[in-house]
């Protein structure tokens, strides 16, 4: 049995993970992390997710969090992670970060605690995008600058970052299959006379509308053809049930920073 410690337990994706882990034969709820400012600290983690008390209450202190973990999940708020990161660094516990949005500062503190501890970040945690991930690389390799490259993503209107975490992932492994460099194909915006479109690079579009779950397409619009990719979430399940997998996996691997490809084997 391995106890698990949520970071970010009372949010959208902590609330959908809850009950997951209550359900699983080999997994335990050891602690829940909220924010500072959360009107539910002390609550139960159980309750807030919808379910029965557990006995484990949402507390502000990480530390508290962690104690008797074997793994931690963190679903946080980007500024949270380097902090969270370094406790998990400091107790030799595996890491599992679905948190996305992370500046350049915060991505050297991530890969510098994979040097102590193995750490799981991935852009998402479904099966199907990271499926989608590999395909988009293959055919970013297969389809040459003739074929121009959009990513179109799309995600309810609370969501702070854009692009997407995924969607970047998504142009980047779109880059890496074309052996070129992402932030120099990247277009994230275009507005008024902007001229012809710049062969070989790579373009965005984001929006941000509702309660959806999360959209992602890649299209590639070459001479007298189109192929898209897309991935359409329904719910958040996916993405929660690529958490607990690549929280069982990580536990017992040496320190590193993998990521949830290494996790199913594509």
């Amino acid at each position: 049995m391995l106890n698990v410690a949520l970071l970010g337990a009372s949010g959208r994706m902590g609330r959908t993970l809850v009950p997951l882990v209550v359900e699983s034969e080999d997994l335990r709820l050891s602690g829940a992390l909220a924010a500072a400012d959360d009107p539910r600290l002390g609550h139960d983690a159980g309750v807030v997710a919808g379910m029965v008390p557990l006995g484990i209450t949402l507390t502000s202190e990480a530390g508290r969090a962690l104690e008797g973990a074997d793994v931690a999940i963190e679903f946080a708020l980007p500024a949270a992670t380097v902090g969270n990161v370094r406790l998990c660094a400091g107790r030799g516990l595996p890491i599992v970060i679905g948190t996305t949005g992370h500046d350049a500062a915060a991505r050297r503190e991530i890969e510098r605690a994979a040097g102590t501890i193995p750490v799981v970040m991935a852009p998402n945690m479904s099966l199907g995008v990271n499926l989608l991930l590999r395909l988009a690389e293959l055919a970013g390799r297969a389809l040459d600058e003739r074929y121009d490259a959009e990513i179109v993503e799309a995600h309810h209107r609370l969501k702070v970052d854009a692009p997407s975490g995924t969607a970047l992932g998504l142009g980047a492994a779109v880059a890496r299959g074309r052996g070129v460099d992402h932030d120099e194909a990247a277009v994230y915006a275009r507005h008024g006379a902007t001229g012809a479109r710049k062969p070989g690079t790579i373009g965005y579009a984001v929006i941000r509308a509702g309660d959806i779950v999360g959209d992602h397409r890649v299209i590639f619009a070459g001479p007298g053809e189109c192929i898209e990719l897309a991935h359409h979430a329904q719910d958040r399940s996916g993405f929660a049930r690529g958490a607990l997998a690549a929280a069982r996996w990580v536990v017992g691997r040496p320190p590193g920073l993998y990521s949830m490809m290494d996790v199913l084997g594509i």
